[in-house]
Formats: C-alpha cells, structure tokens, sequence
C-alpha cells in the first residue's frame, strides 16, 4: 500500500516542485537512507521502517506539518498502535492531522480522540455500506468442492481477471498452486511472500499476465486495481467488516462490479453476521453440479438494522448458474 500511495503522489506531482519518498520494510534500507539525505517534502512510510529510519538519525521531524494516518482500522488491528503512539512523541505539538480509515468504530474513535484536536469527521458513505456498483451473490457448496467450483466458473465464464480472497496464507498458496496445475494462471500474495513477490504478482495481474490473484485481507488492504470485474469470497471473513472491504476492490470509480461468496454449510454463522452487518440478505445461487450435500440457510437472514440496504443483484450475477454469457 505505502508503494502504491508513493507513485500515485509521484503522477499527482508532477510538474511541481515536490520530492516524495517511500520507505517500507522487507527490503534494503540503504536506497532509502541515500534517498532521504538528499531531502523530501512528502515521505509514505510504514511505521516499523520509520522507526528504524528514526532510531538511526536519518530522519528528524522538527519542520513537520502535516501527518497522515492512513488504513487506521488496520493499524488497529494488526497491533501497530503502540508504534503509532511513539511516532506522535517524537512529532512537533503543533501539526495538522489527517486520519482515514474504512470504519469507524469504538476503538477507532477513541483513537481519534486520543491524538486529533477536535477533529472534523468527514463521511463518504455510510459506515458498511456495500457500494451500490458491486452485484453480489452466494453460491452454496460443500467445503471440500469450492476449488473445484472456482475453477469451472473461472474456465466456464472466462474470466480473465478474478480477485480471490483466502482465509489463511497456507489456503492462498494451496489455491493458487490448483489453479496452476488446471492451466490457469495465478499467483498468491500474503504476509510471508517477500516485498518482491508480492509486487510481481500484483504487477502480473495489473498488466494481464495473471488470470487469477488469491490474497489474504491484509495483503490485499488498499489494492487498487482499475477496472476489476471479479472478486470471489474462497472463504467467508472472521470479522463482518472485511466483507465489505473485500468486495470494495471492485465496482470503483464507477465501475460495475460482480461479488461472489462460496459459501458452505460450516460458515452459517459467519453469513448471517455479514447479512446482519450491511442489512441486507445475499441472494443464493446453486451452480448445477455442485449442489451441496448440506444446504445453508434459505434467508433472509438479516434482521431489520435501520442501515441502507446492500444492492443485491435483481437478476442472477455474471457465472451463477442461470447466466452463462461470458463477463467482459
């Protein structure tokens, strides 16, 4: 996220007078310390790098004015909110502060509070919201069968660029060596894939030479990719709120987009949190061939909220088993 930040200011800025940087880790340090000697008006930076970069005198903030804390809700997550609050110490008391985070819940509010002065919250669309360019669908089957499915969706449909999103990095490398071996090509992204891995495969997969790239939600947060028809759900997120993040990497800047969720009988629960959280019931699609041997609930399972409802598709969604017109 912090590489792909750092060149949209670098194509933003171009033709000012502005020296951007980006310092990340999981690479060498070294291009990055020669880089900031010679100066930078804007720096994206994760924040273990920076802390290395500080501890080491490379870097000094006393001119500082203005902090951006990008993906808050992520941070909080991923436990970096004691590297957050060190950063603060060491930054001048008087600053502007931006923060942007995807949710908004208590303890993201209370971080807000605990280092804005403040603040005015700025909303662009309804907290979990799914978009309304986004058709989503579920398609029941056995847990032991959903590779199996993808694989006919993805050949029987032909699709050429699909977003798959795993539970666990051992799942993302299992489903893509799969994919592999049925000629489909494909590249997996997590957390324990070098820096130079993960930019490969994303690289791939922008430029069309990958047909499929299977992620993890933290390998995937903030993926910007233009034009993405297809996100699949191999497996059902822990926590609702990632639902709505996964399928947000399709139907942007808008464009329409086709969600769908593999869906067995193992992951009730998890369903009915996420049709309980965006207020709305996913509409049930079984692919002929792969009815499942233990149904899901029928729905709806959502109970009434007072949240906007989700926009779910009317007709059945590109590759269920109604509609076999290839997606574009």
């Amino acid at each position: 996220l912090a590489a792909q930040v750092a060149e949209s200011a670098a194509t933003y800025g171009n033709g000012l007078a502005l020296r951007s940087a980006v310092v990340f880790g999981g690479v060498g340090i070294n291009p990055q310390i020669d880089r900031l000697r010679r100066g930078v008006d804007l720096l994206v930076a994760t924040p273990g790098r920076l802390i290395d970069l500080y501890s080491q005198g490379i870097i000094e903030f006393g001119r500082l004015e203005l902090l951006v804390l990008d993906e808050a809700d992520r941070m909080l997550d991923m436990g970096f909110i004691n590297d957050i609050r060190k950063i603060l110490r060491w930054l001048p008391s008087k600053r502007q502060n931006l923060m942007f985070s995807a949710t908004f819940s208590g303890p993201i509010r209370k971080l807000a509070e605990g280092f804005l002065n403040q603040p005015v919250q700025i909303q662009v669309n309804p907290e979990n919201r799914t978009a309304d360019t986004v058709d989503q669908c579920i398609h029941p089957v056995d847990q032991g069968r959903k590779g199996a499915l993808l694989s006919h969706l993805i050949l029987s449909n032909n699709w050429q660029q699909v977003l798959v999103f795993s539970r666990t990095k051992h799942g993302a490398n299992k489903l893509a060596e799969r994919l592999i071996k049925e000629g489909i090509q494909a590249a997996a992204i997590h957390g324990n894939k070098s820096q130079g891995a993960r930019t490969k495969a994303l690289s791939g997969f922008k430029a069309g030479e990958l047909r499929v790239l299977v992620a993890t939600d933290i390998a995937a947060r903030g993926l910007d990719i233009a034009q993405l028809p297809h996100v699949v759900n191999m497996d059902l997120p822990h926590v609702p709120e990632d639902y709505v993040h996964r399928i947000g990497r399709t139907g942007r800047a808008g464009q329409t987009g086709h969600a769908l969720s593999l869906v067995s009988a193992d992951e009730r629960e998890l369903l009915k949190a996420i049709e309980y959280l965006i207020g709305s019931s996913l509409p049930r699609l079984v692919v002929p061939g792969f009815e499942p041997e233990k149904p899901i609930s029928a729905g709806p399972a959502a109970k009434p909220t007072g949240k906007p409802q989700a926009r779910t598709s009317r007709k059945p969604a590109a590759g269920s088993a109604q509609r076999r017109k290839p997606s574009r």
